[in-house]
């Protein structure tokens, strides 16, 4: 290979690549400008092309003779830059010149993973019919098809498996395609690897299970697929969580009852974490005990009414109260949906109900700050006759926690509670919650 430098100022062809001119690189060719010059880390002009994503000035070099296999110091090709970047155009071309498909980037990264995940699927179709190997491993022990499955690409997954690809291949890090499915959050992505006999009971780091993964990630389509595949319902992760938990504190009501369907307890109660926090390790300061808790009261503290419906219709028990005091009302309180609240309410009606550091529902509220439907809130509790002069175990009051707060919260409490002035308290602004 000729020695890299970097392009000179009286470079033409540089200049007319970076300046994106087609009609200036097509010159700058005429007039015996070098297509394979090596510049610095390795770059050729055509790589340079690639990177601008301009298909008329990828053709006037391909045209010039420009190499289309050339690999800068990392490894990485002109094809699978394009594949990265994403140009349906440049990839055809580049295909079309005959580029290597088996090469490798430095990692063992393939232009095969690479377009996998970011580029066309029928580009994807014709590198697997130029022979490219559908189960090539990079240092990472990823595949294509993980590629494919962690951006969610459906019609790369579907090309891979018919290819061949494994389904069930564990990467280094102790993830298999599915576990990357999940992760992307496209539920045709899971039900698409299922389909193909991924193993459903396969278990992840920490013991994590498919289903678990897809509560962590939000995915709770991905979860309800998992469902039928064979789930323990009674088993607590890593966070203490039965599925239900997770399935509850998304409010996603297809899940509940597939969960509840398959025996899971509407009053199973959260355990002990064994998560080791930030803070924990750093600092040796743990953070504060959540007491056990069942789904009810976790729908409620993220504001799912629907939710918190199907669970007392399989016997969830409204009147449960945690060991810091937390009831139906006061989780509600923290879910910043008023629907959820009116509802709480319902349940369990005495307004003025104390919990953890002697906070009623008009604390909890307050101390969540601004947010959409706090002044409908509010005026729910206000409707239910909440006062105002109760002191929490700090000894504010909600009134003095408004009016010693951020002034839009200050301006929507007043509304609500215009009659009812505070007592200023002497000292510092009152403390509504306590420091860890």
């Amino acid at each position: 290979m000729a020695q890299a430098r970097a392009p000179q100022k009286d470079d033409g062809l540089a200049r007319a690549i970076v300046a994106n001119d087609v009609l200036a690189v097509q010159a700058a060719l005429a007039d015996r400008a070098n297509p394979n010059q090596i510049w610095a880390f390795g770059a050729t002009p055509l790589s340079w092309a690639v990177n601008v994503q301009n298909p008329s000035i990828v053709a006037a070099l391909l045209a010039g003779g420009a190499s289309v296999n050339s690999a800068d110091q990392d490894g990485v090709t002109p094809l699978s830059l394009a594949c990265e970047l994403g140009e349906p155009i440049i990839v055809t071309q580049l295909l079309d010149a005959r580029a290597d498909v088996r090469g490798v980037r430095a990692d063992g990264t393939t232009p095969l993973a690479i377009c996998a995940r970011y580029g066309p699927a029928d580009a994807v179709a014709r590198m697997l019919a130029m022979g490219a190997a559908p189960d090539r491993i990079d240092s990472r022990g990823q595949t294509p098809l993980m590629w494919a499955a962690a951006a969610g690409r459906t019609e790369a997954i579907a090309l891979l498996l018919k290819a061949g690809a494994n389904p069930n291949r564990v990467s280094k890090g102790g993830f298999t395609p599915l576990f990357f499915a999940i992760k992307s959050g496209v539920v045709t992505a899971t039900q698409a690897l299922l389909a193909a006999g991924a193993d459903s009971a396969y278990r992840g780091p920490e013991n994590t299970s498919a289903a678990q993964l897809a509560l962590y990630q939000k995915n709770y389509g991905a979860a309800a697929l998992l469902v039928p595949h064979g789930v323990d319902v009674t088993e607590r992760d890593r966070t203490g969580e039965q599925l239900l938990h997770g399935a509850a504190a998304g409010g996603d009501t297809e899940l509940i009852r597939l969960l509840l369907a398959e025996g899971a307890d509407s009053n199973g109660l959260t355990g002990p974490s064994r998560v080791t926090w930030v803070t924990e390790a750093n600092f040796g300061v743990p953070p504060p005990p959540v007491p056990p808790t069942p789904p009810l009261l976790i729908a409620a503290a993220n504001g799912h009414k629907d939710a918190m419906a199907l669970l007392l219709a399989a016997g969830a028990d409204p009147r449960f109260v945690a060991a810091d005091g937390t009831n139906v009302l006061l989780a509600a309180a923290r879910g910043g949906s008023a629907a959820t609240l009116d509802y709480a309410l319902s349940l369990a009606p005495v307004v003025d109900v104390t919990g953890p550091y002697g906070m009623t529902a008009l604390h909890w509220l307050l101390a969540g700050g601004v947010q959409p439907e706090l002044e409908a809130m509010l005026r729910i509790l206000a409707a239910h006759g909440a006062r105002t002069d109760i002191p929490n175990k700090f000894g504010a009051t909600v009134a003095q926690m408004a009016d010693g707060g951020l002034t839009e919260v200050k301006q929507i409490f007043r509304t609500v509670f215009p009659d009812k002035a505070s007592v200023k308290m002497a000292g510092a602004a009152p403390q509504t919650v306590p420091d860890h």
